[in-house]
């Protein structure tokens, strides 16, 4: 029957507080979660032109890198001319000395036969006659008259192939002149097409930097909004601890003045020495004595085993602390048994329980036992953790 009044004070008590605090805290907090909801498709948002952006920016650099091979292969493709080009002047040189030569030659020969001919002609024909007619016999005769004409027929043959091996020499400077000036286009066409392409690049990489401006911008939008999701996050589970341990703290004082905590217990937990928050959590614990121990267990009123007892009683009060027993024993700071307070974890061996004062705990005891307050020193005690200052 005790046990029953000590559950229903409990249950009166939550209510009332659910019913009149709640309500202004979950306004609170859901008035947070919408503005966190608008941000949060805010971000999503600007995650999404981010990654817009970088996909713009990098297929732009990628033009910009192809962009810059293409001049490359230009400027080896200039190089290449620019030395063809050189061979050809060399060639043409060459050429043109070879028919400075043979025009001076050609010269030479047309200036000789004119002089032979001039000659001839200054003679007259009485003297070619006498010549012919000096002749002792027909054989010296034709040996004349074959000699006359082989130095004519010479004298042309020379002019004829001196003018045809001039003739191939002007025709091949011409032809050499004429590639050099191919050359020449080729590479003022491939200059013009590289200037273009210089120009290209220069916009290409103004846009670059114009991309690289606005993905900055951009991660400085996301990133002022992921510090407001965060903060509000932060003011979230603020408030939510808050609350937990307003109705918590609440809920042990009405517990205790509606007789769930026994006077005594109550007492011993007053005049302790400690902080108010952990005196609120021993008298919250204290409120559960008769409950049932349950193995592996971390409901207060339907049952928990040692450490899910403290591991339940320290997570209402929005505290976080190990599920074993054995690491319990590592958990908050570690204190001297002597220096105690309410609301510390009392360590033994295979064993935690939550101290109340005066030496004593309340704790999952045993199966047969359930959740009771007992004294500290029915074990060892290995560790004091304190969890709240």
């Amino acid at each position: 029957m005790a046990r029953f009044r000590r559950l229903l004070g409990f249950v009166v008590g939550v209510s009332v507080l659910a019913g009149a605090v709640l309500p202004a805290s979950a306004s609170s907090i859901q008035e947070i979660q919408k503005g966190m909801t608008d941000k949060q498709n805010k971000l999503n948002a600007e995650n999404s032109n981010l990654s817009g952006l970088q996909s713009e920016a990098e297929a732009l650099e990628q033009e910009i890198a192809d962009l810059d091979s293409e001049i490359l292969n230009l400027m080896t493709d200039i190089a290449v001319l620019e030395d063809q080009i050189e061979v050809k002047i060399g060639e043409i040189a060459e050429a043109q000395a070879e028919y400075d030569e043979a025009k001076a030659t050609e010269i030479e020969q047309y200036e000789a036969m004119k002089v032979r001919i001039q000659y001839m002609y200054e003679m007259g024909d009485n003297n070619y006659l006498s010549l012919l007619i000096s002749a002792k016999s027909m054989s010296e005769l034709l040996n004349k008259a074959e000699y006359v004409e082989q130095i004519y027929e010479y004298d042309r043959k020379k002019l004829e192939e001196f003018q045809e091996i001039t003739k191939k020499v002007e025709e091949l400077k011409i032809a050499l002149e004429n590639e050099k000036a191919e050359l020449e286009d080729q590479k003022a066409a491939l200059n013009d097409q590289k200037a273009m392409l210089d120009e290209l690049i220069e916009q290409k990489k103004a846009q670059a930097a114009d991309y690289a401006a606005q993905i900055a911008e951009s991660r400085k939008r996301a990133q002022a909004l992921k510090d407001e999701i965060a903060a509000d996050q932060k003011k979230i589970a603020q408030l939510q601890e808050e609350e937990r341990k307003r109705l918590a703290a609440e809920a042990a004082k009405k517990a205790a003045a509606s007789g769930n905590v026994g006077q005594t217990t109550a007492t011993i937990i007053t005049n302790a020495t400690g902080s108010e928050l952990g005196k609120q959590i021993a008298t919250y614990a204290c409120q559960f004595v008769g409950n049932p121990y349950v193995h592996g267990g971390t409901s207060l009123t339907q049952g928990a085993d040692c450490s899910g007892f403290t591991y339940r009683v320290y997570a209402d009060f929005g505290y976080s602390i190990p599920r074993s027993s054995s690491a319990q024993t590592t958990c908050g700071t570690g204190v001297d048994y002597a220096n105690a307070q309410p609301g510390d974890i009392i360590c033994m061996p295979g064993h935690v329980g939550i101290y109340i004062g005066n030496g004593q705990m309340v704790h999952a005891s045993t199966p047969s036992g359930g959740i009771k307050i007992g004294t500290c020193t029915f074990k060892p005690v290995i560790g004091v953790r304190r969890i709240v200052n």
